[in-house]
């Protein structure tokens, strides 16, 4: 057990890592020394920021505080503290079922962590940092329905939006927002969330120039509903102007200005809604060089049947128009979406015809998900789970296995090309990286051969850059990797 030290384990997305990031920044200028995701935990301290979004991460989540909770029983551990979205829905539940966790907190309440563990802290040489906003979303105990209001958020000041970053040193992820108000049938995010909140757009800014001050060069925009932003925000007051100024989405200006800012050489989108596209947005990326041709926009299903019974709020020709709409405003775009099968009330008609949209898409990268049942939402409470476990992981195989010949025909299709390629890293005989279309750890990489290896007649003179941007010529592609060759 390693005095001074606080092992950081962060479950579930790239939204929970960066609070994960905050946190650890604020601990070390109290003191403390963070080590994040340790192969071999060894800290005297171990802080678990858990994710709750379906089933599979519930348990994911419960087994990792059970067996840091052994290693407390051990000996090998001074104090388990569990955080993140798995708490703030269902502390009370955990706190009686394992008590062997020293403190709880939620996905907003970690100031009192950091407090609790800063009058425990090793070291007297404590920093300060600049304050920030962020969510505080009032609890929500309520089955989300057509009528269910969301409770406004607080806004509170905390230590700083410095980060310990924790990815490569020349990526980061940007949170812009946290909740969302569409309360889709499916899904508990709003319930652990609350409603959808906006950061302020000047402290985004001020928090990219930073992260480009650290080395960042690519910025990975981030929020559970990116096409949301700046609704929330309250029109500045214009007296020149008679009637009021409605709310607006502030997306597009946020990423005009995020990509005028020196040292930005990428800007990745993450997490749009397809109902109020903000379509000026398209314009912004057409126009900048470094915003990413790559859009990640959650579509789910096609048919209307399901359209209608997911609560998108949107219909098959309205989603088909903006698909083709953003196709032709922004040529060569890469888009990722995500789609889900098994939800109630899905029938086989349903299942065929989505298969039969996915073969006319042809999306560059798509994710497909078998539908959880989550207690308090709209399809927990109104609907039966009527697609048996088996069916729902078939139509995942089935999907899953379409996408797979789309992405190899798209993929081919880019052997003989010109890309420019970020190397993440060094990985065996190849240098590892990806393109403007490729999203870090979920999308496909570049393997560039080293010197020396036969196999593909690669002859790699030069010692490649791990952060640096290079021209790589497309030699051959697999379904989901592409091989190149460095382009003096």
């Amino acid at each position: 057990m390693k005095q001074g030290v606080i092992d950081f384990i962060t479950l579930g997305c790239s939204k929970n890592l960066v609070d994960a990031e905050r946190v650890m920044r604020q601990l070390e200028a109290a003191g403390w020394k963070c080590v994040h995701d340790p192969a071999e935990p060894k800290g005297e301290v171990c802080v678990i920021n858990t994710c709750g979004f379906i089933g599979d991460a519930k348990e994911e989540s419960i087994n990792m505080i059970l067996q840091m909770a052994e290693r407390k029983k051990k000996g090998k551990l001074r104090l388990l503290i569990v955080m993140g979205c798995l708490s703030e829905r269902y502390r009370a539940e955990l706190e009686a079922e394992l008590p062997e966790v020293d403190a709880y907190y939620g996905k907003f309440d970690f100031l009192h962590m950091i407090d609790y563990l800063a009058t425990s802290a090793p070291s007297s040489s404590k920093t300060s940092c600049p304050g920030l906003r962020f969510h505080v979303p009032q609890p929500l105990h309520t089955v989300l329905s057509e009528d269910t209001r969301l409770p406004e958020p607080e806004v509170k000041t905390c230590a700083g939006f410095e980060r310990k970053l924790t990815t490569p040193k020349h990526y980061a992820y940007v949170k812009i927002s946290e909740g969302c108000n569409r309360m889709c049938s499916y899904c508990a995010i709003p319930l652990i969330t609350g409603r959808h909140t906006s950061r302020p757009m000047d402290e985004i800014l001020q928090e990219v120039k930073w992260l480009v001050s650290q080395g960042v060069k690519e910025l990975n925009v981030i929020a559970q509903d990116l096409s949301s932003y700046g609704l929330d925000i309250k029109p500045t007051p214009n007296p020149s102007l008679k009637e009021r100024e409605t709310k607006k989405h502030l997306l597009p200006e946020l990423i005009d200005r995020m990509a005028q800012i020196e040292g930005v050489e990428w800007i990745r989108l993450h997490y749009a809604y397809p109902t109020d596209f903000p379509e000026e947005l398209l314009d912004v990326m057409a126009r900048h060089a470094n915003v990413c041709k790559y859009l990640d926009i959650a579509l789910q299903h096609c048919t209307d049947h399901m359209l209608g019974l997911m609560r998108r709020h949107i219909t098959r020709a309205e989603q088909d128009a903006l698909i083709k709409k953003i196709r032709e405003r922004v040529p060569s775009i890469c888009i990722r979406t995500t789609l889900l099968v098994g939800h109630p009330g899905e029938t086989e008609e349903d299942f065929e015809a989505l298969k039969s949209w996915v073969r006319e898409m042809r999306f560059e990268r798509m994710g497909c998900f078998a539908y959880s049942d989550e207690e308090g939402t709209y399809a927990n409470q109104h609907y039966k789970d009527d697609v048996p476990q088996e069916v729902k992981e078939r139509r995942v195989s089935e999907l899953m296995a379409i996408q797979q010949e789309i992405s190899a025909e798209l993929m081919a299709q880019r052997v003989g090309k010109k890309e420019r390629v970020i190397i993440d890293r060094e990985d065996g005989d190849y240098w590892i990286g990806r393109t403007q279309y490729d999203s870090p750890e979920v999308d496909c990489e570049v393997l560039i051969e080293k010197l020396g290896v036969e196999s593909l007649e690669l002859r790699e003179v030069e010692e490649l850059k791990i952060g640096e941007f290079y021209d790589v010529e497309i030699i051959k592609a697999e379904e989901f990797d592409l091989y190149g060759k460095i382009i003096h």
